[in-house]
């Protein structure tokens, strides 16, 4: 049977948003079942209703403790709250206010009534801690989202005073207390009823979209891009970025179009992902394939946009579709987006270090070595890179998975946290400045560094060979070749700042792979390059895959 990837969604792939309303208050959690406590992933604890990992008792007890982690660290400012468009977002922002405020805590929700990007949230954390009399106390922030799974999905992420995503020990500690709430049938949480909640003189408003749209001047050119008369297709992808993009076409006068403003819980309008699932990345060519589709050359010979963009539901990713190379892989626009920046960003500190995930493409390293600019390589993870950004001395931070963030024209913070709007907005810059759309730059990378070819496998792995790969040593792999190469790196730790990666990455001249165990399935992922083919890429692969098993078997 012919696969459905790419193709809109039928009746019977749409989520029941009744049951899944019903069953977030209605079904309990049976701590006993792993899947079914609080986890916090690489972005926050996420899970369905359906499945019992995303109820009401997993967000009030959430809360309560992201309320005791406050207090343990003396963060008594106000905290930003904001949600996006998945149907479980507004009820659990509904529950997190209840405890939130019964905590007496001050709390600012959209004063729209609205949808706030992460990007939004974060800016909002830094501007105000930025603009704070010294001494004042310091706010954090909560995104109620699951970025870009399916629409069954929920997730709920807590970014502290430096505007990012928590690290290990504040989610871990977090957890842990609220696994122990759970356990006493909530005992400890306080919660007072959501209207009384919404009245209290501790809940207020913030307009985050203003000071988000308003502020964008001081990271990107603008009028470049509208002296350019760039044509704009934005397509929020039933996201939370809906209202921005048209505020963000009108205030700076660009030739924006919001291609889809459409908002809908069960996300029907969606083309399928490769597995036939509803899944807003705007990585995935299959789930862009209607944005694709539009960008077709008509008649006239002509593409209706220079420039096409999708974000997902958090719109803290980037999806750049251009008339000559269609979707691009989100890594050959990161190394497009940093020999732009780097050589258009006189601003910046002259020092400041070229930031990407171990498993993001090797072009990165050679295009940072072009540049003469140190290549700083970190795990998976936008945390790592929210040091550098506060300070300045990484300017730039990107992953594999088409999310992204840089500082200001100045060199000072934007954001902490993935903006997969500030990111599609530069490739319109890009294209204005440079004349060239980003594929065609890619194209000109290629010729100087070699052509890559990269992809990703799941490979079937149970619970206790997923926590044998988070736990390898560089001694544990014997082999000394990988597809015909000698092996020149053997990586249990990051090289930027020796954290541990969790897995396995191999390096030769001409290719690496990397293994990690996957957080939320009974797989490993396995990313592998090969800057000699897509033959040497698959040999790269199987012999990955074989290593691997030897390893952890």
């Amino acid at each position: 049977m012919a696969s459905r990837a790419g193709t809109v969604a039928l009746p019977q792939d749409l989520v029941d948003i009744t049951a899944l309303l019903d069953a977030y208050f209605d079904v309990t959690p049976d701590l006993g079942d792993p899947s079914q406590r609080v986890a916090f992933g690489t972005s926050g604890h996420r899970g369905s209703s359906l499945k019992a990992s995303f109820n009401e008792a997993h967000i009030l007890a959430i809360t309560q403790a992201i309320v005791e982690y406050r207090g343990r660290q003396g963060i008594t400012g106000p905290l930003f709250i904001g949600r996006d468009t998945h149907a479980l977002s507004e009820p659990a922002q509904n529950s997190a206010l209840e405890v939130l405020a019964a905590n007496g805590v001050t709390v600012l929700v959209d004063a729209r009534h609205g949808y706030t990007p992460t990007p939004a949230l974060s800016h909002a954390i830094l501007k105000y801690n930025r603009e704070a009399a010294p001494g004042t106390p310091q706010a954090d922030g909560i995104v109620v989202t699951p970025s870009h799974n399916p629409p069954a999905d929920g997730g709920f992420k807590y970014n502290p005073p430096h505007g990012g995503p928590a690290d290990t020990d504040a989610t871990g500690w977090i957890a842990e207390r609220a696994n122990q709430l759970l356990e006493n049938g909530l005992r400890g949480v306080k919660r007072i009823p959501l209207n009384d909640a919404l009245a209290a003189a501790t809940t207020g408003k913030f307009d985050f979209l203003s000071s988000y749209v308003d502020d964008l001047p001081s990271v990107l050119d603008l009028d470049a891009i509208r002296n350019a008369g760039v044509r704009i297709g934005a397509d929020p992808m039933g996201g939370a970025s809906v209202d921005y993009w048209g505020e963000i076409g009108e205030r700076h006068q660009l030739n924006l179009t919001v291609v889809n403003p459409t908002v809908d819980p069960q996300w029907a309008f969606m083309t399928l992902d490769w597995d036939e699932k509803i899944r807003m990345d705007c990585s995935s060519p299959s789930a862009m394939a209607s944005l694709i589709q539009r960008m077709s050359v008509g008649a006239d010979g002509k593409a209706p946009y220079d420039v096409a963009t999708g974000n997902d539901a958090d719109a803290d990713r980037h999806g750049i579709v251009t008339p000559d190379g269609g979707l691009m892989n989100p890594n050959h626009y990161l190394a497009v987006a940093i020999d732009y920046l780097y050589r258009n960003r006189s601003g910046w500190n002259p020092d400041s270090v070229v930031g990407k995930t171990l498993v993001s493409s090797s072009i990165i390293d050679r295009v940072a070595a072009g540049l003469g600019r140190k290549l700083v390589e970190v795990p998976v993870g936008f945390k790592w890179f929210v040091p550098g950004l506060l300070s300045g001395e990484g300017a730039f931070g990107g992953e594999e998975s088409a999310g992204a963030s840089f500082n200001k024209r100045d060199g000072s913070v934007w954001t902490t946290d993935k903006d997969g709007i500030l990111l599609a907005l530069l490739a319109s810059e890009i294209t204005a400045v440079t004349g060239s759309s980003p594929s065609q730059l890619y194209r000109g990378l290629t010729d100087q560094f070699g052509a890559p070819v990269y992809a990703r496998i799941d490979a079937a792995a149970t619970r206790e060979q997923k926590s044998k790969l988070g736990k390898l040593s560089a001694a544990d792999v014997t082999a000394t070749t990988l597809a015909g190469e000698e092996i020149t790196a053997k990586l249990t730790e990051a090289p930027g700042n020796g954290a541990p990666i969790g897995g396995l990455k191999v390096v030769t001249e001409n290719a690496w792979f990397a293994a990690r165990p996957s957080g939320t399935e009974d797989v490993y992922k396995i990313y592998a390059e090969s800057f000699k083919g897509a033959d040497h890429l698959a040999q790269v692969q199987q012999e990955a895959k074989a290593l691997v098993d030897g390893v952890i078997a």
